[in-house]
């Protein structure tokens, strides 16, 4: 499967360009025409790389960002009009990788995409293998989750869990985002077991009471908080 590129723009022609030349390429592209669709397709098919044209119908560019930025890390290039400098600067603001202003050429988007791909892919490399939260120590490399210095014996799906809320410290993972990366594509029905497994890790490694590591956001999801 070749790198996925999410175009989110409501524009036909526009997609249909973008997405014909990266195809060309050899990438995957997925294609959104409004804020909502954008958002969902996000968590359903995690792309590698995001084009955002900020004036969408509905949830507009800016606020797909901002909510986007609250749980992924993907890169996102934003597609600008030339009269756009503050919303340009807010898009940046928020943690967009990149620019393209409208009317573009296609060269200049497809090696701005480029650039942050490599970048994402060396931020990858160079996230922590190990994490400290409090007492709770997780080895990537070794597989192995400590409390206080002792083991910490976790099922096969918990640590999976525990290992996608850990390496996305500090973000919100919304219940779409972490079944699809625990269960696969296709378990939006499993709510239920992530909530069973969320309680079963708080057990072992959190206050259940009061949960300081494993965090809910009431109807959207969980957050993974590393103590300052």
């Amino acid at each position: 499967m070749g790198t996925r590129v999410l175009v989110i723009d409501d524009e036909p022609s526009i997609v249909r360009a973008v997405a014909t030349n990266l195809r060309a390429r050899g990438y995957e592209v997925l294609t959104a025409a409004s804020g909502e669709a954008a958002l969902t397709a996000v968590e359903t098919h995690q792309p590698d790389c995001i084009v955002l044209d900020l004036g969408l119908p509905g949830v507009d560019g800016l606020e797909v960002l901002r909510r986007l930025r609250t749980w992924a890390t993907t890169p996102v290039v934003i597609l600008t009009a030339v009269d756009g400098e503050r919303d340009k600067a807010t898009a940046l603001d928020l943690g967009a990788d990149d620019y393209v202003t409208k009317p573009f050429g296609m060269t200049d988007l497809v090696a701005r995409i480029r650039v942050v791909l490599r970048h994402g892919q060396t931020q990858s490399l160079t996230r922590p293998r190990r994490i400290q939260a409090g007492t709770v120590q997780i080895d990537l490399d070794a597989g192995l989750v400590t409390r206080g210095g002792q083991p910490v014996q976790l099922t096969r799906t918990e640590y999976r869990l525990l290992e996608v809320l850990a390496t996305n410290a500090g973000r919100l993972c919304t219940h779409r985002f972490l079944l699809e990366r625990v269960w696969g594509p296709g378990s939006e029905h499993k709510g239920h077991h992530l909530r069973v497994h969320i309680t079963s890790l708080r057990r072992k490694l959190d206050d259940p009471a009061v949960p300081q590591l494993l965090v809910t956001e009431p109807g959207m999801g969980y957050r993974f908080v590393v103590p300052d």
